[in-house]
């Protein structure tokens, strides 16, 4: 090469981008095979069969499990009920985080800014047990949710489905809030004053400039929570009650019936992929 001849940046570039990739790949590797080996071994017991004397595991192929599961309507109907509790928590915390996120974005100062996006991480240093049986002492017949409602002639939800909703749209929220608020964030400004200058009101703003803009941090975000409350199990252990959904029946079957809890954990694994394809379809999962 000639003297004073540099090497072109997109060389460089390319050679940064090789040399990450041959450290990430091994890392990688051993990631993915470790979770989709468990996961194809689990799948695989799905189509073994239990003994109905001794419970032990025996290791003869048979679908009928499988068979079990679109059979009898029990297991249908708590499907249903667990995508109804998903859906739920998802537009819950999407209504919650919408507002909330707009105006730590947009409105408050830059010290409260800080102090708004501290308080939402905070809960995130909390252990999961400690806030869901937090949400049982208030919950309670003499909790605060109670003794907050007698005044005004109305009591709480106590333990049960609405419970169950509450707790779980309470313990994801953080995940919806934060990609909307980068979202917003980003927004430009002169995009908002040119709506006004248009014309356009605050909810016309809100319905042509921000939501297209933030539609894909909610698609994002939705992706969490969507997710986290299909495979949850402890809150409804905790305040559902004698609610049964996905989750605490693979949990109580992992004991009794081992190829059967395998079969019903492909459903939620089968719910999420077709959630993750759809949400990649709309372009979404680059603002992750």
């Amino acid at each position: 090469m000639p003297s004073g001849t540099s090497v072109p940046s997109g060389t460089s570039r390319t050679g940064a981008r090789l040399r990450l990739a041959a450290l990430l790949t091994p890392p990688l590797l051993w990631l993915g095979l470790a979770y989709l080996g468990s996961l194809a071994v689990l799948l695989l017991s799905a189509f073994w069969t239990t003994d109905s004397f001794t419970s032990d595991v025996v290791h003869i192929w048979n679908t009928d499990n499988f068979r079990t599961l679109f059979t009898d309507p029990v297991y249908g109907t708590i499907t249903l009920r667990t995508l109804g509790v998903a859906v739920a928590v998802t537009l819950i915390d999407a209504l919650l985080a919408l507002p909330m996120a707009f105006f730590m974005a947009r409105v408050a100062s830059e010290w409260w800014r800080r102090a708004l996006l501290v308080a939402v991480l905070m809960p995130l240093w909390a252990g999961y047990l400690v806030k869901a049986y937090a949400w049982r002492v208030m919950l309670g017949e003499h909790g605060l949710v109670n003794a907050v409602l007698a005044p005004l002639g109305l009591t709480g939800p106590g333990y049960g489905l609405p419970a169950a909703v509450l707790v779980l749209a309470y313990l994801w929220l953080p995940y919806m809030i934060l990609p909307v608020f980068a979202a917003l964030e980003r927004l430009p400004t002169p995009h908002l004053e040119a709506s006004a200058d248009l014309g356009a009101g605050a909810w016309r703003t809100l319905r042509l400039v921000v939501l297209p803009a933030v539609r894909p941090a909610l698609l994002a975000g939705s992706v969490f929570t969507f997710s986290l409350s299909l495979g949850d199990y402890l809150t409804v252990q905790i305040v559902g009650g004698r609610t049964q959904l996905l989750g605490n029946v693979i949990a109580s079957q992992v004991t009794l019936d081992l190829p059967l809890a395998a079969a019903l954990s492909a459903v939620p694994v089968v719910l999420i992929v077709c959630y993750l394809a759809a949400v990649r379809r709309a372009g979404a999962l680059d603002s992750l």
